[in-house]
């Protein structure tokens, strides 16, 4: 076949035909080698192979020869189309059979310019109908038609006298717009459409293409109007037919679920930060093994004075933890703690004066322990019900303690600092302590993975699990060391691969898996980001001063002198206050969060003392 326009061969070729295969013969270069139209993008260049696999008509340009002017018909139009030029009009029935039979014989195709109501039934307008035989009955001589409404066929009786305008179709029956646009000789003639009202016209139809072309992994949109010439070579593309390989995601390959092992080269890797510090290099081939056996991860972060580091841990996860005491720097941090039911036991790490007046808020001093009970409606806004419990120790607590309870009000903006007060020294699993513990909670490792030849987490002085993950993974292994396997998130690492035809070596030892990734600072913020994790609301704001000046007369400000004197008075001492910090405090503060903490003993006139009080 020689190279002929795009729209000439789309308009030629069998729709039952395809699919068909293309070679482009003539490219069409803009800038960048890239053609757009509506927002799609396709580049061809000269010796590029296209694969078509659906055509669609898009619209029908309708051009007036003789005026130039041009109208857009949608595939639907409800017209009739014939070849016929210039038809003649003819005001009976019996003047149209005279003309038509006078250059031809039956049957004759024809229309009329008005409705017919006959038999009770209407005949539209333009309507093609077909005049088959002439009969008389009863001395009155009727035309037998027929007509086609699409769904079925009538034969009527007209009677030769009906007068009315009638038009003939000429020897072919008429077509409609879409059975014009699949014959090629027609489409190419002059044509003329009653229901245009044009002496004649010319039609020019405008597909979109769907092709596949090499490496691209979505279908490929071609406008039909694309200057490009191209040939056939349908014929001979048995040996073209590994050249339209169609790339895959890994969220794709997750969704079709397999075949696995799958055996693939990494085609680009996606734009963004990137999740692991393990690096994945473009052109790198992995073997897919599946999805993972864990249905779920943990995102966890380092407890450290330097530059946390952060880890996704999967729940096949072999190493021992025991849990540590968790921090808290301020009241709102107590809400993320708190379970339903269960109160919450702290110690405070920082001194906290309450609102003068209020009884029901009154100061916390280090060291205090605080039963925390649940979450109110206070005057100010939303508080925390709490108990001052005793700091006795040893047997006289359990007697004691009950006594001592003082119940307070904490409002959630208050910014001292607490450590959770725990005596738990069990070994947990991560699985068992998922089914025990609400997250966030702290963590340390004392025993490594078995599974792992150097487990990242059990050098580090304490681990938070913040977050657990239930999105699927895919467990991957490079070709370079197909022995070690890892975990990939198709939906933060999507990868574009191509499956690799040659057969998959056999694995000749297990394969190990490693159930701890760690993460790049940037993904993990990006992460903390999204959605899905729940981003609790910002804490409250502290409430305004109750002390405020008019805005129509401001306060009168005392003499320069008196307010010097009033910046070196002493401030007056804090009545009924307890000491809060000691310098022999520091020796024993060691165990705050133990159960049974040991506090040393403060002296009495040490605490009516404002030198012992911080302020």
């Amino acid at each position: 076949m020689d190279p002929v326009a795009l729209q000439d061969y789309i308009c030629s070729v069998d729709l039952a035909s395809l699919p068909r295969i293309l070679k482009i013969c003539s490219g069409v270069y803009f800038q960048s080698s890239i053609y757009e139209m509506s927002g799609n993008e396709c580049c061809l260049s000269t010796g590029d192979f296209v694969k078509i696999i659906q055509i669609h008509l898009k619209k029908v340009i309708c051009k007036n020869p003789e005026t130039g002017h041009i109208t857009k018909l949608s595939p639907d139009f409800p017209g009739y189309f014939s070849s016929t030029v210039s038809p003649q009009l003819h005001g009976t029935l019996a003047k149209l059979i005279s003309v038509a039979t006078r250059y031809g014989t039956l049957p004759i195709y024809f229309s009329s310019v008005h409705d017919i109501e006959v038999e009770g039934r209407v005949v539209p307008r333009d309507q093609p109908l077909v005049l088959t035989a002439v009969k008389t009955l009863q001395g009155t001589h009727y035309a037998c038609c027929m007509m086609d409404s699409g769904t079925q066929q009538f034969t009527m009786y007209l009677p030769t006298s009906l007068q009315g305008t009638f038009y003939s179709w000429g020897s072919h029956f008429p077509r409609t717009l879409l059975q014009i646009l699949q014959d090629s000789v027609l489409l190419d003639q002059p044509l003329i459409c009653p229901t245009l009202h044009w002496n004649s016209l010319i039609l020019q139809p405008e597909y979109e293409i769907d092709a596949i072309m090499h490496m691209r992994r979505n279908i490929v949109k071609i406008p039909s109007t694309l200057e490009v010439d191209v040939e056939d070579v349908t014929a001979s593309s048995e040996h073209l037919q590994q050249y339209f390989i169609k790339p895959l995601l890994l969220s794709e390959v997750l969704a079709q679920g397999g075949p696995f092992p799958m055996w693939v080269k990494i085609l680009e890797i996606p734009d963004g930060p990137p999740v692991f510090h393990r690096s994945l290099k473009k052109g790198e081939e992995l073997t897919i093994h599946g999805p993972t056996s864990s249905p779920w991860w943990v995102l966890a972060s380092s407890r450290s004075r330097k530059t946390p580091r952060h880890f996704f841990i999967s729940g096949a996860y072999q190493g021992k933890l025991r849990r540590r005491p968790q921090e808290f720097h301020t009241a709102f941090d107590l809400l993320a703690a708190l379970a339903p039911g269960f109160p919450l036991h702290v110690v405070a790490t920082q001194d906290w004066e309450g609102e003068e007046g209020d009884s029901t808020s009154p100061s916390l001093f280090r060291g205090d322990r605080v039963e925390v009970l649940g979450k109110n409606e206070g005057p100010d806004g939303e508080v925390l019900v709490c108990n001052r419990l005793s700091d006795l120790a040893g047997e006289e607590e359990e007697d004691e303690q009950s006594k001592e309870k003082e119940e307070f009000l904490l409002p959630l903006y208050s910014p001292c600092g607490f450590v959770e007060e725990m005596n738990d020294g069990r070994r947990y699993s991560l699985a068992n302590l998922m089914t025990q513990v609400s997250l966030p909670c702290e963590v340390k490792v004392l025993s490594k993975d078995p599974s792992l030849s150097e487990d990242p987490l059990f050098s580090l002085l304490g681990l938070r699990l913040e977050e657990k993950i239930t999105e699927p993974f895919l467990t991957v292994s490079l070709s370079t060391d197909p022995r070690v396997g890892f975990e990939i998130p198709p939906r933060w690492l999507d990868l574009t691969v191509v499956a690799i035809s040659e057969p998959l070596k056999k694995q000749g030892e297990p394969l190990l898996i490693s159930t701890v990734e760690e993460l790049t600072d940037t993904f993990y913020y990006k992460l903390r980001t999204l959605q899905d994790f729940g981003a609790q609301p910002p804490p409250p704001r502290p409430p305004k001063t109750k002390q405020k000046c008019s805005s129509s007369a401001k306060p009168k400000q005392p003499p320069q002198s008196e307010r010097m004197v009033s910046m070196k008075l002493p401030e007056p001492p804090i009545k009924n206050t307890r000491a809060s910090t000691l310098p022999q405090f520091s020796k024993c503060c060691s165990d705050l969060y133990t159960q049974k903490p040991r506090y040393c003993k403060i002296q009495k006139d040490l605490r009516k003392s404002p030198e012992g009080i911080c302020r």
